[in-house]
């Protein structure tokens, strides 16, 4: 719902609101009872982010669907009680790893601000007796969006894409429905042009736009169940669409990245392939 009205009908609070004369009494009480609407679910979507965030981690399951390509689902644990970290199994064709990994899905595990992919052994090359590729985040996301997935906030983890519900001017309450088995309430939240860069800021410029497109608004869907604590979350950012399915939330095991020598970095050659074609 858009709080917005008339210059005429607008007062600071739900009450002065109630007593603008220029509105008349129904349409006092009637932008009153929207404020207190509006009011009522940023506090369960509020409740929601906490707990999210106070659990720490979560067996999630994220599908992130573009009209020019397969859909990429990620399936496993993610955690973000000290920085963004996650160890999931990925689609191994979708995430075009398929020349380095025979299997259908590719063991994928992002840690202390690396990410490794698994892979074959090679023959030769950097590879060559490897089970594990390394990229450094800084080479996908510079620097500063680097720091942002390592930071408190852990950008880009299920408990910061709750956090961004705080920066919506447009939310709603579309009713009880069931999602995955579960009695949920789905609410749907819109951060606009106006309000993005708070947003951006959150999660910083350079990682907000590898991750959405540089879109200008965004539109959140969030299903919440038992114990204020979210079931789905569906995120669309311009025509990139990203799903969130919590199977459950704390107690999950410590993610550690792969031993060194069973790795193969080559975050240094995707920081030059990546020069070259800026440049």
């Amino acid at each position: 719902m858009r709080l917005r009205y008339t210059a005429a009908c607008v007062g600071v609070t739900a009450a002065a609101l109630m007593v603008t004369s220029a509105c008349g009494t129904d349409g006092a009480k009637t932008a009153a009872k929207a404020v207190d609407k509006a009011d009522m679910i940023m506090a369960a979507l509020a409740r929601a982010t906490d707990q999210t965030e106070n659990l720490g981690s979560a067996q999630v399951r994220t599908t992130t669907e573009t009209p020019t390509a397969s859909p990429v689902t990620m399936d496993g644990t993610y955690s973000w009680g000290h920085g963004l970290a996650f160890d999931v199994l990925m689609d191994t064709k979708a995430a075009h790893l398929q020349q380095l990994h025979a299997a259908a899905k590719t063991r994928t595990v992002y840690v202390d601000g690396a990410y490794y992919y698994e892979i074959d052994p090679q023959p030769s090359g950097p590879f060559k007796g490897k089970e594990w590729m390394k990229i450094d985040a800084s080479a996908v996301f510079g620097n500063k969006g680097a720091e942002a997935l390592q930071g408190s906030s852990g950008a880009g983890s299920p408990a910061a894409a709750m956090k961004g519900l705080k920066y919506a001017n447009n939310v709603d309450d579309l009713g009880k429905e069931t999602v995955d088995g579960q009695s949920a309430t789905h609410y749907r939240a819109v951060v606009d042009k106006e309000h993005m860069g708070k947003f951006k800021k959150a999660y910083g410029n350079n990682l907000f736009g590898s991750m959405t497109g540089g879109s200008d608004s965004i539109t959140m869907d969030i299903w919440v169940g038992a114990k204020d604590l979210p079931v789905r979350m569906k995120q669309w950012f311009g025509s990139l669409t990203v799903t969130m399915d919590f199977e459950k939330f704390g107690a999950t095991a410590a993610i550690k990245a792969p031993p060194a020598a069973q790795t193969g970095d080559v975050t240094e050659q995707v920081k030059k392939a990546t020069a070259q074609q800026q440049g």
